[in-house]
């Protein structure tokens, strides 16, 4: 593995060329047989996390996250060491609503040890974002339990896409919905967002895809339980819940 020193400059975008395309259909293999060829310490995080440039011979490089286990700053709410199985069934949750919200995530063996790696994508400081997006990732949010949404965790990718980042604080088995995305509550679920939530309770029922069974080993046995009932609930209700105590991240 390289020095850190090789990595270009911090404020320096991916040229368009080289970056792995956040929607290209082998991600998730790139990445799993992705070599890490450099690293650099990414800060003012909870948690150690680094960005480093992954190569996958005639696929050229690019640029990822990696979030070591040992790196992981102890909670007393959450098992130690989980965080980045969390941050990848997060992903696997999208996927399997269908929704592409979070980019592509694997666990890897890095410098540091076990993992998670997710693609880095490039995020742009102003644009305009769909309201359908944001209901997805607010209703994304109810499903995993995020106990950490902030603004600054949603970043506007190239031509207007919607990413979200950061999801260690999920799958919990208490209620710990933590969000600035309130602004639905006991608003209607749409029909088409129904659909995909009815999808996911059926496939978390009867796991049958790759996605449902990986997830199923990456939390415990009681997380996916009440990971079920949050979804059957929702399917239930057809509506956002409307808690009368809405906790919001102190970074607002």
């Amino acid at each position: 593995m390289n020095s850190a020193e090789s990595l270009p400059p911090p404020d320096a975008f991916q040229v368009g060329a080289s970056a792995w395309h956040p929607l290209r259909p082998d991600l998730v293999e790139l990445l799993r047989r992705a070599t890490h060829t450099a690293i650099r310490p990414i800060y003012y995080g909870s948690n150690h996390t680094f960005l480093v440039t992954v190569e996958a011979g005639d696929a050229g490089e690019s640029y990822a996250v990696y979030k070591p286990s040992r790196g992981e700053y102890p909670l007393y709410d959450f098992s130690p060491g989980s965080l980045y199985r969390r941050e990848i069934g997060t992903y696997l949750v999208s996927e399997l609503l269908g929704w592409e919200l979070v980019p592509a995530t694997v666990e890897t063996s890095g410098r540091y040890g076990i993992g998670s790696l997710q693609l880095f994508v490039e995020a742009y400081s102003s644009g305009e974002v769909a309201v359908a997006e944001l209901r997805r990732v607010a209703l994304l949010d109810l499903v995993v339990n995020n106990a950490d949404r902030k603004g600054e965790h949603c970043l506007l990718g190239e031509g207007g896409k919607l990413w979200t980042i950061d999801h260690g604080l999920t799958f919990h088995q208490q209620p710990k919905l933590r969000t600035v995305l309130w602004h639905f509550s006991s608003d209607p679920i749409t029909a088409q967002d129904l659909e995909a939530l009815q999808s996911l309770r059926d496939e978390l029922r009867n796991p049958r895809r790759r996605e449902a069974g990986d997830l199923r080993r990456l939390i415990s046995t009681v997380e996916w339980r009440a990971l079920v009932l949050r979804v059957e609930r929702l399917v239930s209700s057809e509506r956002f819940p409307d808690p009368r105590y809405k906790a919001v991240p102190y970074r607002w």
